[in-house]
Protein backbone atom coordinates (compact mmCIF):
# COMPACT_ATOMS: atom_id res chain seq x y z
CA UNK A 1 0.00 0.00 0.00
CA UNK A 2 1.57 3.26 -1.13
CA UNK A 3 0.63 6.08 1.25
CA UNK A 4 1.91 9.24 -0.41
CA UNK A 5 1.01 11.77 2.29
CA UNK A 6 1.78 9.65 5.37
CA UNK A 7 5.14 8.49 4.04
CA UNK A 8 6.18 12.09 3.34
CA UNK A 9 5.27 13.05 6.90
CA UNK A 10 7.15 10.14 8.43
CA UNK A 11 10.21 10.93 6.33
CA UNK A 12 10.18 14.50 7.65
CA UNK A 13 9.73 13.32 11.24
CA UNK A 14 12.86 11.20 10.95
CA UNK A 15 14.93 14.24 10.00
CA UNK A 16 14.44 15.80 13.46
CA UNK A 17 14.40 19.11 11.63
CA UNK A 18 14.54 22.57 13.18
CA UNK A 19 10.91 23.57 12.68
CA UNK A 20 10.73 27.28 11.87
CA UNK A 21 7.30 26.93 10.29
CA UNK A 22 3.76 26.52 11.54
CA UNK A 23 2.16 24.97 13.58
CA UNK A 24 3.15 26.61 16.81
CA UNK A 25 3.58 23.47 18.91
CA UNK A 26 6.87 22.83 17.05
CA UNK A 27 6.53 19.13 17.91
CA UNK A 28 8.12 19.98 21.26
CA UNK A 29 8.10 16.60 23.01
CA UNK A 30 8.65 18.14 26.43
CA UNK A 31 6.15 20.98 26.39
CA UNK A 32 3.61 19.34 24.05
CA UNK A 33 3.97 15.87 25.52
CA UNK A 34 0.29 14.76 25.51
CA UNK A 35 0.34 14.72 21.71
CA UNK A 36 2.96 12.16 20.81
CA UNK A 37 2.39 12.24 17.03
CA UNK A 38 2.69 16.02 16.73
CA UNK A 39 5.80 15.64 14.57
CA UNK A 40 3.48 14.49 11.75
CA UNK A 41 1.56 17.77 11.95
CA UNK A 42 3.07 20.16 9.42
CA UNK A 43 2.11 22.92 7.03
CA UNK A 44 2.67 23.45 3.30
CA UNK A 45 6.40 22.82 2.80
CA UNK A 46 8.54 21.88 -0.19
CA UNK A 47 7.85 18.17 0.27
CA UNK A 48 4.27 18.25 1.62
CA UNK A 49 2.40 19.78 -1.34
CA UNK A 50 -0.54 22.22 -1.07
CA UNK A 51 -4.20 21.19 -0.88
CA UNK A 52 -5.34 24.32 -2.73
CA UNK A 53 -3.26 23.57 -5.82
CA UNK A 54 -1.80 20.08 -5.40
CA UNK A 55 1.04 18.95 -7.61
CA UNK A 56 2.90 16.49 -5.37
CA UNK A 57 1.97 13.93 -2.74
CA UNK A 58 -1.58 15.27 -2.28
CA UNK A 59 -2.20 15.21 -6.02
CA UNK A 60 -0.89 11.63 -6.18
CA UNK A 61 -3.11 10.59 -3.27
CA UNK A 62 -6.21 12.18 -4.82
CA UNK A 63 -5.56 10.52 -8.17
CA UNK A 64 -5.25 7.13 -6.48
CA UNK A 65 -8.43 7.70 -4.46
CA UNK A 66 -10.41 8.71 -7.55
CA UNK A 67 -9.28 5.57 -9.37
CA UNK A 68 -10.34 3.38 -6.43
CA UNK A 69 -13.73 5.06 -5.97
CA UNK A 70 -14.55 5.26 -9.68
CA UNK A 71 -14.55 9.07 -9.78
CA UNK A 72 -13.14 11.39 -12.40
CA UNK A 73 -11.82 13.64 -9.61
CA UNK A 74 -11.57 13.24 -5.85
CA UNK A 75 -10.79 16.04 -3.42
CA UNK A 76 -9.64 15.47 0.14
CA UNK A 77 -11.52 17.50 2.75
CA UNK A 78 -10.41 18.26 6.29
CA UNK A 79 -13.58 20.16 7.15
CA UNK A 80 -15.88 17.15 7.20
CA UNK A 81 -18.44 16.46 4.51
CA UNK A 82 -19.87 19.95 5.05
CA UNK A 83 -17.25 21.59 2.82
CA UNK A 84 -18.21 19.20 0.04
CA UNK A 85 -21.92 19.96 0.50
CA UNK A 86 -21.19 23.67 0.19
CA UNK A 87 -19.11 23.12 -2.95
CA UNK A 88 -21.87 21.08 -4.61
CA UNK A 89 -24.48 23.72 -3.87
CA UNK A 90 -22.07 26.40 -5.09
CA UNK A 91 -22.23 24.58 -8.43
CA UNK A 92 -26.06 24.77 -8.37
CA UNK A 93 -26.17 28.58 -8.33
CA UNK A 94 -25.78 28.89 -12.10
CA UNK A 95 -28.23 26.10 -12.89
CA UNK A 96 -31.58 27.69 -12.06
CA UNK A 97 -31.30 28.92 -8.51
CA UNK A 98 -33.24 26.08 -6.89
CA UNK A 99 -32.30 22.62 -5.67
CA UNK A 100 -34.62 19.73 -4.83
CA UNK A 101 -33.69 18.36 -1.41
CA UNK A 102 -35.18 15.98 1.11
CA UNK A 103 -36.76 17.65 4.08
CA UNK A 104 -34.49 15.53 6.27
CA UNK A 105 -31.32 16.90 4.67
CA UNK A 106 -28.46 17.72 7.00
CA UNK A 107 -28.34 21.27 8.37
CA UNK A 108 -25.31 21.98 6.17
CA UNK A 109 -27.54 21.71 3.08
CA UNK A 110 -29.89 24.40 4.35
CA UNK A 111 -27.00 26.53 5.60
CA UNK A 112 -25.38 26.41 2.17
CA UNK A 113 -28.68 27.34 0.51
CA UNK A 114 -29.06 30.33 2.81
CA UNK A 115 -25.52 31.54 2.23
CA UNK A 116 -25.51 31.01 -1.52
CA UNK A 117 -29.02 32.26 -2.24
CA UNK A 118 -30.23 28.87 -3.49
CA UNK A 119 -33.90 28.16 -2.78
CA UNK A 120 -34.48 24.61 -1.51
CA UNK A 121 -37.45 22.85 -3.11
CA UNK A 122 -38.32 20.54 -0.24
CA UNK A 123 -39.28 16.95 -0.99
CA UNK A 124 -41.39 15.62 1.86
CA UNK A 125 -40.36 12.36 3.50
CA UNK A 126 -42.51 9.39 4.33
CA UNK A 127 -41.78 7.64 7.63
CA UNK A 128 -41.27 4.09 8.82
CA UNK A 129 -41.39 3.13 12.50
CA UNK A 130 -40.69 6.69 13.57
CA UNK A 131 -37.84 7.28 11.11
CA UNK A 132 -38.00 9.53 8.04
CA UNK A 133 -37.35 7.78 4.72
CA UNK A 134 -35.59 9.17 1.63
CA UNK A 135 -37.79 10.57 -1.14
CA UNK A 136 -38.43 8.30 -4.10
CA UNK A 137 -37.99 8.74 -7.83
CA UNK A 138 -41.67 9.69 -8.20
CA UNK A 139 -41.19 12.52 -5.71
CA UNK A 140 -38.20 13.82 -7.66
CA UNK A 141 -40.03 13.54 -10.98
CA UNK A 142 -43.03 15.44 -9.64
CA UNK A 143 -40.81 18.25 -8.39
CA UNK A 144 -38.88 18.58 -11.65
CA UNK A 145 -42.14 18.56 -13.60
CA UNK A 146 -43.64 21.33 -11.47
CA UNK A 147 -40.71 23.73 -11.28
CA UNK A 148 -38.37 24.34 -14.22
CA UNK A 149 -36.13 26.49 -12.02
CA UNK A 150 -34.84 23.45 -10.15
CA UNK A 151 -31.25 23.16 -11.32
CA UNK A 152 -30.20 19.99 -9.49
CA UNK A 153 -31.29 17.29 -7.07
CA UNK A 154 -29.47 16.61 -3.80
CA UNK A 155 -30.38 13.53 -1.78
CA UNK A 156 -28.94 11.90 1.33
CA UNK A 157 -28.13 8.22 0.97
CA UNK A 158 -27.62 6.43 3.24
CA UNK A 159 -28.97 8.45 6.14
CA UNK A 160 -28.16 8.31 9.84
CA UNK A 161 -30.40 5.28 10.33
CA UNK A 162 -29.09 3.32 7.35
CA UNK A 163 -31.97 3.98 4.95
CA UNK A 164 -30.90 4.23 1.32
CA UNK A 165 -32.57 6.03 -1.57
CA UNK A 166 -33.31 4.32 -4.87
CA UNK A 167 -30.51 6.24 -6.54
CA UNK A 168 -30.67 4.19 -9.75
CA UNK A 169 -34.28 5.24 -10.34
CA UNK A 170 -33.64 8.82 -9.28
CA UNK A 171 -30.68 9.05 -11.65
CA UNK A 172 -32.88 8.00 -14.57
CA UNK A 173 -35.31 10.79 -13.72
CA UNK A 174 -32.50 13.34 -13.45
CA UNK A 175 -31.06 12.24 -16.80
CA UNK A 176 -34.47 12.59 -18.43
CA UNK A 177 -34.73 16.18 -17.21
CA UNK A 178 -31.06 16.96 -17.80
CA UNK A 179 -30.34 17.71 -14.13
CA UNK A 180 -27.25 16.67 -12.14
CA UNK A 181 -27.73 14.36 -9.16
CA UNK A 182 -25.74 15.27 -6.07
CA UNK A 183 -25.60 12.85 -3.15
CA UNK A 184 -24.70 13.42 0.47
CA UNK A 185 -23.22 9.98 1.05
CA UNK A 186 -21.50 10.98 4.28
CA UNK A 187 -22.82 7.96 6.18
CA UNK A 188 -21.94 5.40 3.50
CA UNK A 189 -18.31 5.95 2.51
CA UNK A 190 -17.45 2.32 3.27
CA UNK A 191 -20.20 0.94 0.99
CA UNK A 192 -17.87 0.99 -2.00
CA UNK A 193 -16.04 -1.91 -0.37
CA UNK A 194 -19.02 -3.81 1.04
CA UNK A 195 -19.41 -7.04 -0.96
CA UNK A 196 -23.15 -7.18 -0.27
CA UNK A 197 -24.02 -3.48 -0.50
CA UNK A 198 -21.60 -1.92 -3.01
CA UNK A 199 -24.56 -1.38 -5.35
CA UNK A 200 -25.89 1.21 -2.87
CA UNK A 201 -22.73 3.32 -3.02
CA UNK A 202 -23.46 6.93 -4.01
CA UNK A 203 -20.64 6.97 -6.56
CA UNK A 204 -22.46 4.48 -8.76
CA UNK A 205 -25.12 7.05 -9.63
CA UNK A 206 -24.17 10.59 -8.59
CA UNK A 207 -22.84 13.38 -10.76
CA UNK A 208 -20.94 14.45 -7.64
CA UNK A 209 -21.03 13.11 -4.10
CA UNK A 210 -19.44 13.42 -0.68
CA UNK A 211 -18.03 10.62 1.43
CA UNK A 212 -17.81 11.31 5.16
CA UNK A 213 -14.77 9.11 5.46
CA UNK A 214 -14.36 9.60 9.22
CA UNK A 215 -17.85 8.25 9.98
CA UNK A 216 -17.35 4.67 8.80
CA UNK A 217 -13.74 4.31 7.64
CA UNK A 218 -10.36 4.23 9.43
CA UNK A 219 -9.98 7.98 9.12
CA UNK A 220 -9.54 10.78 11.65
CA UNK A 221 -12.51 12.98 12.52
CA UNK A 222 -13.21 15.68 9.90
CA UNK A 223 -11.65 13.61 7.12
CA UNK A 224 -13.93 13.45 4.08
CA UNK A 225 -14.00 13.47 0.28
CA UNK A 226 -15.77 15.33 -2.50
CA UNK A 227 -15.93 13.23 -5.67
CA UNK A 228 -16.98 14.18 -9.18
CA UNK A 229 -18.16 11.85 -11.93
CA UNK A 230 -19.21 14.63 -14.33
CA UNK A 231 -16.22 16.55 -15.70
CA UNK A 232 -18.50 19.47 -16.61
CA UNK A 233 -19.03 20.14 -12.91
CA UNK A 234 -15.33 20.20 -12.03
CA UNK A 235 -14.65 23.95 -12.57
CA UNK A 236 -17.59 25.00 -10.38
CA UNK A 237 -16.81 22.40 -7.71
CA UNK A 238 -13.18 23.48 -7.54
CA UNK A 239 -14.22 27.12 -7.34
CA UNK A 240 -16.58 26.23 -4.50
CA UNK A 241 -13.84 24.38 -2.66
CA UNK A 242 -11.55 27.35 -3.08
CA UNK A 243 -14.16 29.50 -1.34
CA UNK A 244 -15.18 27.17 1.49
CA UNK A 245 -12.34 24.76 2.23
CA UNK A 246 -9.89 25.75 4.96
CA UNK A 247 -6.50 27.19 4.01
CA UNK A 248 -5.01 25.42 7.04
CA UNK A 249 -5.72 21.75 6.39
CA UNK A 250 -4.56 19.11 8.83
CA UNK A 251 -1.93 16.86 7.29
CA UNK A 252 -2.62 13.97 9.69
CA UNK A 253 -6.30 14.13 8.65
CA UNK A 254 -5.38 14.20 4.95
CA UNK A 255 -3.03 11.26 5.43
CA UNK A 256 -5.76 9.33 7.24
CA UNK A 257 -8.24 9.88 4.39
CA UNK A 258 -5.81 8.36 1.92
CA UNK A 259 -5.12 5.52 4.35
CA UNK A 260 -8.81 4.81 4.95
CA UNK A 261 -9.61 4.42 1.26
CA UNK A 262 -6.57 2.30 0.45
CA UNK A 263 -6.89 0.14 3.55
CA UNK A 264 -10.50 -0.74 2.76
CA UNK A 265 -9.61 -1.32 -0.89
CA UNK A 266 -7.24 -4.03 0.33
CA UNK A 267 -9.06 -5.49 3.33
CA UNK A 268 -12.53 -3.97 3.40
CA UNK A 269 -14.46 -6.87 1.91
CA UNK A 270 -13.32 -9.42 4.47
CA UNK A 271 -13.66 -7.08 7.43
CA UNK A 272 -17.11 -5.82 6.43
CA UNK A 273 -18.32 -9.36 5.78
CA UNK A 274 -17.17 -10.39 9.25
CA UNK A 275 -18.79 -7.42 11.00
CA UNK A 276 -22.04 -7.84 9.07
CA UNK A 277 -22.19 -11.53 9.97
CA UNK A 278 -21.52 -10.92 13.67
CA UNK A 279 -24.06 -8.12 13.79
CA UNK A 280 -26.72 -10.28 12.12
CA UNK A 281 -26.13 -13.03 14.68
CA UNK A 282 -26.33 -10.54 17.56
CA UNK A 283 -29.59 -9.11 16.18
CA UNK A 284 -31.06 -12.59 15.87
CA UNK A 285 -30.11 -13.54 19.44
CA UNK A 286 -31.54 -10.31 20.81
CA UNK A 287 -34.74 -10.75 18.80
CA UNK A 288 -35.26 -14.15 20.46
CA UNK A 289 -35.24 -12.32 23.78
CA UNK A 290 -37.83 -9.86 22.59
CA UNK A 291 -35.38 -7.02 21.92
CA UNK A 292 -36.27 -5.46 18.59
CA UNK A 293 -34.45 -2.98 16.37
CA UNK A 294 -35.23 -0.65 13.49
CA UNK A 295 -35.60 -2.87 10.45
CA UNK A 296 -34.93 -0.43 7.63
CA UNK A 297 -31.18 -0.11 8.00
CA UNK A 298 -29.02 -1.43 5.15
CA UNK A 299 -25.76 -0.23 6.67
CA UNK A 300 -23.75 -1.11 9.76
CA UNK A 301 -26.13 0.82 12.02
CA UNK A 302 -27.94 -0.99 14.81
CA UNK A 303 -30.88 0.94 16.32
CA UNK A 304 -32.37 -0.79 19.37
CA UNK A 305 -36.01 0.01 20.11
CA UNK A 306 -35.93 0.21 23.91
CA UNK A 307 -39.36 1.83 23.88
CA UNK A 308 -40.89 -1.47 22.84
CA UNK A 309 -39.56 -2.89 26.12
CA UNK A 310 -41.13 -0.09 28.12
CA UNK A 311 -37.68 1.31 28.87
CA UNK A 312 -36.72 4.93 28.45
CA UNK A 313 -34.10 5.11 25.69
CA UNK A 314 -32.39 7.94 27.58
CA UNK A 315 -32.18 5.82 30.72
CA UNK A 316 -30.93 2.89 28.65
CA UNK A 317 -28.31 5.11 27.04
CA UNK A 318 -27.04 6.22 30.44
CA UNK A 319 -27.01 2.67 31.77
CA UNK A 320 -25.06 1.48 28.74
CA UNK A 321 -22.44 4.15 29.36
CA UNK A 322 -22.25 3.10 33.01
CA UNK A 323 -21.36 -0.34 31.68
CA UNK A 324 -18.69 1.13 29.41
CA UNK A 325 -20.66 0.89 26.14
CA UNK A 326 -21.00 4.23 24.36
CA UNK A 327 -23.64 4.46 21.63
CA UNK A 328 -23.81 7.09 18.89
CA UNK A 329 -27.06 8.72 19.96
CA UNK A 330 -30.46 8.41 21.59
CA UNK A 331 -33.35 9.98 19.67
CA UNK A 332 -36.15 9.37 22.18
CA UNK A 333 -37.16 6.03 20.74
CA UNK A 334 -34.01 4.31 19.48
CA UNK A 335 -30.47 4.00 20.74
CA UNK A 336 -28.17 3.91 17.73
CA UNK A 337 -24.97 1.88 17.70
CA UNK A 338 -22.63 2.90 14.90
CA UNK A 339 -20.37 0.13 13.62
CA UNK A 340 -17.62 0.21 11.00
CA UNK A 341 -15.40 -2.31 9.23
CA UNK A 342 -12.97 -1.91 12.12
CA UNK A 343 -15.45 -2.87 14.83
CA UNK A 344 -14.03 -5.97 16.50
CA UNK A 345 -16.27 -9.05 17.00
CA UNK A 346 -15.48 -8.90 20.72
CA UNK A 347 -16.92 -5.38 20.87
CA UNK A 348 -20.13 -6.51 19.14
CA UNK A 349 -20.44 -9.26 21.74
CA UNK A 350 -19.86 -6.74 24.52
CA UNK A 351 -22.56 -4.48 23.07
CA UNK A 352 -24.98 -7.41 22.88
CA UNK A 353 -24.34 -8.37 26.51
CA UNK A 354 -24.85 -4.79 27.65
CA UNK A 355 -28.14 -4.46 25.73
CA UNK A 356 -29.39 -7.70 27.25
CA UNK A 357 -28.40 -6.53 30.72
CA UNK A 358 -30.21 -3.22 30.29
CA UNK A 359 -33.29 -5.02 28.99
CA UNK A 360 -33.30 -7.15 32.18
CA UNK A 361 -32.94 -4.19 34.53
CA UNK A 362 -36.22 -4.11 36.44
CA UNK A 363 -35.74 -0.57 37.71
CA UNK A 364 -35.89 0.67 34.12
CA UNK A 365 -39.12 -1.07 33.24
CA UNK A 366 -42.04 1.30 32.87
CA UNK A 367 -39.78 4.33 32.42
CA UNK A 368 -40.65 4.81 28.75
CA UNK A 369 -42.61 7.83 27.62
CA UNK A 370 -43.59 7.83 23.97
CA UNK A 371 -41.67 10.53 22.09
CA UNK A 372 -43.42 13.19 20.10
CA UNK A 373 -44.56 11.97 16.73
CA UNK A 374 -42.49 13.10 13.76
CA UNK A 375 -44.09 16.47 13.10
CA UNK A 376 -45.73 17.10 9.76
CA UNK A 377 -44.53 20.30 8.10
CA UNK A 378 -46.50 23.42 8.85
CA UNK A 379 -48.14 25.42 6.09
CA UNK A 380 -45.61 27.32 3.97
CA UNK A 381 -46.26 31.05 4.01
CA UNK A 382 -43.01 32.38 2.51
CA UNK A 383 -40.12 30.94 0.56
CA UNK A 384 -37.10 29.78 2.56
CA UNK A 385 -34.90 32.64 1.38
CA UNK A 386 -37.59 35.32 1.78
CA UNK A 387 -38.29 34.26 5.36
CA UNK A 388 -34.61 34.42 6.24
CA UNK A 389 -34.44 38.04 5.09
CA UNK A 390 -37.36 39.35 7.16
CA UNK A 391 -37.47 40.83 10.70
CA UNK A 392 -37.90 38.27 13.45
CA UNK A 393 -38.15 37.76 17.16
CA UNK A 394 -37.27 34.82 19.38
CA UNK A 395 -39.81 32.95 21.47
CA UNK A 396 -39.99 29.72 23.47
CA UNK A 397 -41.21 26.97 21.11
CA UNK A 398 -44.64 26.48 22.66
CA UNK A 399 -45.31 30.23 22.52
CA UNK A 400 -44.33 30.24 18.84
CA UNK A 401 -46.90 27.67 17.67
CA UNK A 402 -48.61 28.92 14.52
CA UNK A 403 -45.95 31.56 13.86
CA UNK A 404 -43.83 31.47 10.71
CA UNK A 405 -40.25 30.33 11.27
CA UNK A 406 -37.47 32.73 10.32
CA UNK A 407 -34.74 30.14 10.74
CA UNK A 408 -34.50 26.38 10.66
CA UNK A 409 -34.50 24.62 14.01
CA UNK A 410 -34.00 20.96 14.75
CA UNK A 411 -32.61 18.27 16.98
CA UNK A 412 -28.88 17.49 17.04
CA UNK A 413 -28.06 14.76 16.18
CA UNK A 414 -29.30 13.76 13.57
CA UNK A 415 -29.11 17.44 12.56
CA UNK A 416 -32.07 17.75 10.23
CA UNK A 417 -34.78 20.35 10.81
CA UNK A 418 -38.00 20.00 12.72
CA UNK A 419 -39.02 23.45 11.53
CA UNK A 420 -37.99 25.11 8.26
CA UNK A 421 -37.82 28.84 7.54
CA UNK A 422 -40.99 30.06 5.83
CA UNK A 423 -43.23 27.40 7.40
CA UNK A 424 -45.59 27.74 10.34
CA UNK A 425 -44.35 26.03 13.48
CA UNK A 426 -46.73 23.22 14.39
CA UNK A 427 -47.60 22.22 17.93
CA UNK A 428 -45.91 18.85 17.38
CA UNK A 429 -42.78 20.53 16.06
CA UNK A 430 -42.67 22.95 18.98
CA UNK A 431 -43.09 20.10 21.46
CA UNK A 432 -40.25 18.15 19.84
CA UNK A 433 -37.93 21.15 20.05
CA UNK A 434 -38.90 21.92 23.62
CA UNK A 435 -38.21 18.35 24.71
CA UNK A 436 -34.87 17.93 22.91
CA UNK A 437 -31.66 17.87 24.92
CA UNK A 438 -29.54 19.25 22.08
CA UNK A 439 -30.81 21.46 19.29
CA UNK A 440 -29.57 23.68 16.49
CA UNK A 441 -31.05 26.92 15.17
CA UNK A 442 -32.24 27.93 18.64
CA UNK A 443 -30.74 30.46 21.01
CA UNK A 444 -31.24 30.21 24.75
CA UNK A 445 -34.09 27.77 24.16
CA UNK A 446 -35.96 30.06 21.76
CA UNK A 447 -36.89 29.76 18.08
CA UNK A 448 -36.78 32.59 15.57
CA UNK A 449 -40.18 33.50 14.12
CA UNK A 450 -41.18 36.30 11.77
CA UNK A 451 -42.25 39.56 13.33
CA UNK A 452 -44.38 40.88 10.51
CA UNK A 453 -45.76 44.39 10.80
CA UNK A 454 -43.52 45.58 13.59
CA UNK A 455 -39.99 45.79 14.78
CA UNK A 456 -38.56 42.56 16.10
CA UNK A 457 -38.50 42.35 19.85
CA UNK A 458 -34.77 41.61 19.88
CA UNK A 459 -33.93 44.32 17.34
CA UNK A 460 -33.44 41.92 14.42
Amino acid sequence: MKLHIYEALVSYKKKRAARFHMPGHKANRRLFSPFRDAALDVTELSFSDCLESPAGVIADAQEDIAAILGAKRSYILTDGATAGIFAMLYAVRRRGGKVAVARSSHKSVYNACALLGVEPYILQNNARDGVLLPPGAADVEAALSRDAKIGAVLLTSPDYYGNTADLAAVRKVCDRFGKPLFVDGAHGAYLKFDPDMSGEYAGNFASAWVDGSHKTMPTLTQGALLNAADEALVPALEEGLDVFRTTSPSYPIMASVEYGVKFLAERGAELIDSVRRELALAKARLAKRGISCYGGSKTLVFAVDFGALGISPSAAYEELERRGVFAELCDGRYVLFYLSPLTAPAQIARMERAVRAVARTRSLRGSYEAPHELPLPGARKFSFLAARGMPYEELPPMQAVGRVCARNAGVSPPCYPVAVAGEQLTEEGAAALAAAKHTFGMREGKVAVLNIGGRAGNGR
